[in-house]
């Protein structure tokens, strides 16, 4: 796959894409949060950073997610028993996940907390 034209390796990198929604339901409901993190940001409308920071934040749980997936089917292929050393892989790919939706959410949190005495004076609260 090396020195391929571009346009190819977007081509794989979107079929990466399609088929982690496919497969994952995780990767499902992650999307899921990042849209409602983005109706968010249309509802409170916030500081550009806040946009950045949300999308950084949104992009590394989906990425993560997907790498997770990824390294969960490599695994399952090389050694499809429990093992527990394959155990503490496993369970060290999905505290990677979580560690970053922890921080997802506290990014949420605190771009609420900033926003929202703005936003509510503007509905008339």
């Amino acid at each position: 796959m090396k020195n391929r034209p571009f346009r190819e390796r977007m081509g794989f990198a979107m079929e990466g894409i399609r088929t982690g929604w496919a497969r994952e339901a995780s990767f499902r409901t992650q999307t899921a949060l990042a849209g409602l993190a983005l109706l968010a940001l249309i509802v409170l409308r916030p500081a550009p950073v806040w946009w950045g920071l949300v999308a950084v934040t949104c992009a590394l749980v989906l990425a993560l997610e997907l790498l997770n997936s990824a390294m969960e089917a490599v695994i399952d292929l090389l050694h499809p028993g429990i093992h527990p050393s394959i155990k503490v892989a496993k369970d060290m790919l999905a505290g990677a996940v979580l560690s970053i939706s922890i921080a997802a959410v506290v990014v949420a949190i605190a771009m609420v907390v900033a926003t929202a005495p703005k936003f509510l004076a503007e509905i008339g609260w």
